[in-house]
């Protein structure tokens, strides 16, 4: 079993969805809108472009991807999404793609553990853990 995060947004899935595959090089396998739900649903005109449900192909994973509706899905909190890379120099280049217009948390850099780790918040308010499982540098 591989678990999938599910990340809900507010009506801004579609451009973090697109925004994603072209970070993470992934392949969006599945986008269908809320135009596409049964008419008994009742959704408002102005959201039948919102993401319904989408998947994000990301390497062996995938990410599930959604609008809420409803529009009162709470800005994420308490989870974060890790990606671990190959290199520290792939780590870097996608926390740097995932922290324009967000918030970096902790900056990226070598650690004890680590050739790098960092987290942020990103523009759309999903909180990301980006770091490497090359080995840091020798102590001097």
């Amino acid at each position: 079993m591989i678990p999938t995060p599910y990340l809900f947004f507010n009506g801004t899935c579609a451009e973090a969805l697109d925004a994603y595959a072209d970070i993470l090089g992934g392949t969006v396998e599945a986008r269908m809108t809320m135009a596409d739900a049964p008419p008994d649903m009742g959704i408002p005109e102005d959201r039948k472009g919102w993401i319904m449900h989408s998947t994000l192909k990301v390497g062996d994973g995938q990410i599930y991807l959604s609008d809420d509706w409803g529009a009162n899905s709470p800005p994420m909190d308490g989870t974060s999404v890790m990606m671990e890379f190959d290199t520290a120099a792939e780590a870097r280049r996608v926390f740097d793609r995932l922290s324009e217009g967000g918030a970096v948390r902790m900056p990226f850099e070598p650690t004890f553990w680590s050739a790098g780790f960092g987290t942020l918040t990103d523009r759309f308010g999903i909180r990301w853990m980006v770091g490497t499982s090359e080995e840091p540098a020798a102590p001097a």
